[in-house]
């Protein structure tokens, strides 16, 4: 009756799961997904609690207490623009929860197995493990990338499609001597050698992946921890596990490939650790003149202006300028302009950060537009402002073969008759290509912080 009870509460608690990824698919059901995902964990940490009994209860209130207390400090103290590299981080931390698990459940079994049924367990211990050793150091290198810490550029290293490749084999050879062997001392040992392997070929995959490619990475990593969560739930015979994790594990993959196909990138390619990436550029001379603007003149075309298009990235999250530009929307939409946003699907190196951004800055849904939505409207627009954007408004992507960018769908803002960069200096983009559209002869630099610049507009169009 009990082990009933408790699959009941798993399959509500999946239901909820689902119900959940169809909310947060839309801004507007977002919160309804936001509280389905809640109710659905509650409910399987209640039934999970009541299934150990008594004897590990304790600990198991210790273990979660400890982790709840870990995940408050640091959802307190990351900023929104930080949440990229929050979300790799965790995903770590399921990789590395495989592996612990995975050694666990073959040196302390919860059950005796023998015959096919034992060696279907060796399998999801040694798959389980894999994956997570790969998602562990994979997803520090990418947020470490992602923080700034280690270097955004790839680091292409001699043959390494043959090292990885030599990883591969070497760990399909371990596995079948686990899987072969009685001796369970030489069976850690393998598993130790692979844990090792793993964890190199994490790292080297992710090392090996350049800056514009991160958000796919992440994207990617996402799903590696969903199935090393689905491995555990098999090795540990968690229901509710295999089903999250599968959750995950697949709607990563498919945000993987959407995702790759909006920045023409090839998905093998990302996920082999940038296979085929060119590292040339023909770029731009940094030395070229741009033409500089100033506020007066910025507030003077946004009031002439019928059309205008918000183009915002990275850097208006970092300087948080997302409410004085909310404010300078609402104050020329009063006036009579219409006025759009343009997103890029990795503006903000996450999909959708900069969608909630803008949400939270109370920007209307309406008036928030995907780049497919609005690339044809640019030649039709009269002002154009790039807020903190720089790789997603390059116009290497189309027009610079050589570029490692190139072919990568854009924000067309060149196309408009004048473009306003908000910048704070010269610098290249995350991806570290040069940006040739500040020497546009459409296009005025404003240079200075996202947040002072905005204020100082809609203190001037006030004004």
């Amino acid at each position: 009756m009990y082990s009933g009870l408790v699959s009941v509460a798993y399959v509500v608690a999946s239901i909820l799961f689902i119900l959940s990824l169809g909310g947060l698919s839309h801004q507007e059901t977002a919160r309804r997904g936001n509280w389905c995902g809640i109710a659905g964990i509650s409910i399987a940490m209640v039934a999970t609690l009541y299934h150990i009994g008594a004897d590990n209860l304790i600990a198991t209130l210790v273990a979660i207490a400890l982790g709840g207390i870990a995940g408050l400090i640091v959802a307190q103290r990351v900023v929104m623009t930080q949440m990229p590299q929050l979300v790799a981080i965790l995903h770590s931390f399921v990789g590395l929860a495989a592996v612990l698990v995975g050694f666990a459940g073959y040196l302390e079994p919860l059950v005796s197995t023998v015959g096919a049924e034992h060696t279907i367990k060796l399998v999801e211990v040694y798959v389980g493990i894999f994956v997570g050793g790969i998602t562990f150091t994979g997803s520090v290198v990418a947020c470490g990338k992602l923080h700034g810490v280690i270097s955004s550029k790839p680091v292409m290293l001699p043959g390494r499609h043959w090292l990885n490749l030599g990883i591969i084999i070497a760990t399909l050879v371990l596995g079948g001597s686990f899987l072969s062997t009685d001796n369970s001392a030489l069976g850690v040992t393998i598993l130790i050698v692979m844990t090792g392997l793993a964890l190199l070929l994490g790292t080297h995959l992710i090392m090996a992946i350049g800056g514009a490619d991160m958000p796919v990475v992440v994207s990617m990593l996402n799903s590696y921890s969903g199935w090393a969560a689905a491995a555990i739930g098999f090795l540990l015979r968690n229901d509710l596990l295999i089903v999250t994790g599968a959750l995950v594990g697949s709607s990563g993959a498919i945000l993987s490939y959407i995702m790759c196909k909006a920045m023409n990138r090839s998905f093998v390619s990302v996920i082999l650790g940038g296979f085929g990436q060119s590292t040339e550029s023909t770029g731009v001379a940094s030395d070229e003149p741009v033409q500089e603007t100033t506020v007066e003149e910025v507030c003077e075309e946004l009031l002439s202006a019928q059309a205008v298009i918000i183009t915002p990235g990275y850097g208006m999250a970092v300087a948080q300028a997302q409410n004085p530009v909310s404010d300078i929307t609402r104050f020329l939409r009063d006036k009579g302009v219409e006025v759009r946003f343009g997103i890029h699907p990795v503006a903000g190196r996450l999909p959708g950060h900069m969608n909630v951004l803008l949400a939270e800055a109370k920007v209307p849904y309406d008036i928030v537009l995907e780049m497919d939505e609005i690339n044809d409207d640019f030649p039709q627009t009269d002002v154009v402002l790039v807020i903190g954007a720089n790789d997603t408004v390059n116009p290497s992507a189309a027009e610079d073969p050589g570029s490692p960018i190139s072919g990568m769908p854009v924000l067309e803002v060149w196309k408009a008759h004048r473009v306003v960069v908000l910048k704070r200096g010269m610098s290249a983009g995350y991806s570290g290509v040069e940006n040739p559209l500040f020497y546009k002869p459409n296009t005025r630099m404003l240079f200075g912080d996202a947040k002072d610049m905005t204020e100082q507009i809609l203190m001037r169009l006030k004004g």
